[in-house]
């Protein structure tokens, strides 16, 4: 059986959940939210130590203000009622990405919420918003260049958003959409690939289950070669 330590998620569909549910795309990134709960608690059960969720990409401001807003103060919502339960509960947040485009009081709770969770330990919960990986990757090298380090690989990773987490076992994009659309490119090297029909707010524990199921069962060589 194979160690799981990580698992990543691109938690597509919401918006065409809500619209062909509602005819309003903001109710799917509602019950997205009622989704993510019952994941971290699953994980947490099957003690995963990383769940990273793909929240905001650094394309997504390309959709509608309103969309935007009502995303921002989702999470913002979410934050403020939510962070204490949380801590209660062990776990920790982080956030990764670009945080020069989000709005003071925003930038404030994510703070808090970074600091408050920072010495939990049952799960790390890495949230990517406004996170694109290929931002990410030009930025480390900048990085490795301001500070005048040699280019290693070492080095490289420890000027990623993901500096001292383990990359994904795991990656899970729902929404009948086979691509990465720009998420932890580098980080994915080995990592196994899942992609579910399903739209996010359909997508239940039960699904989750079964991927974990067959992650287990699948042989890892990471280019080497095992007995068949």
């Amino acid at each position: 059986m194979n160690p799981l330590k990580h698992v990543a998620i691109i938690m597509d569909g919401n918006g065409r959940w809500g619209r062909q549910k509602y005819n309003n795309r903001n109710r799917g990134h509602s019950k997205g939210l009622e989704v993510i709960e019952k994941i971290v608690y699953k994980c947490i059960s099957e003690k995963i130590s990383f769940l990273t969720l793909f929240t905001f990409s650094s394309e997504n401001w390309k959709r509608p203000q309103s969309e935007i807003k009502y995303l921002f103060n989702l999470l913002k919502k979410f934050l403020s009622t939510k962070i204490k339960k949380l801590h209660n509960d062990n776990i920790r947040i982080k956030f990764i990405g670009n945080k020069k485009k989000l709005e003071k009081d925003l930038l404030e709770q994510i703070k808090y919420s970074e600091k408050v969770t920072a010495y939990n330990n049952r799960i790390n919960i890495i949230i990517a918003l406004n996170y694109g990986s290929k931002n990410e990757i030009v930025n480390a090298a900048k990085q490795l260049r301001k500070k005048k380090l040699i280019f290693t690989k070492k080095n490289f990773e420890n000027n990623l958003y993901t500096r001292n987490i383990p990359d994904p076992d795991i990656l899970i994009r729902t929404g009948n959409t086979n691509r990465l659309s720009n998420f932890l490119l580098w980080q994915l090297a080995y990592t196994e690939i899942f992609f579910e029909k399903k739209l996010w707010p359909d997508f239940s524990v039960s699904d989750f289950d079964r991927i974990l199921k067959l992650f287990k069962k699948t042989k890892r060589n990471f280019g080497g070669i095992t007995n068949e």
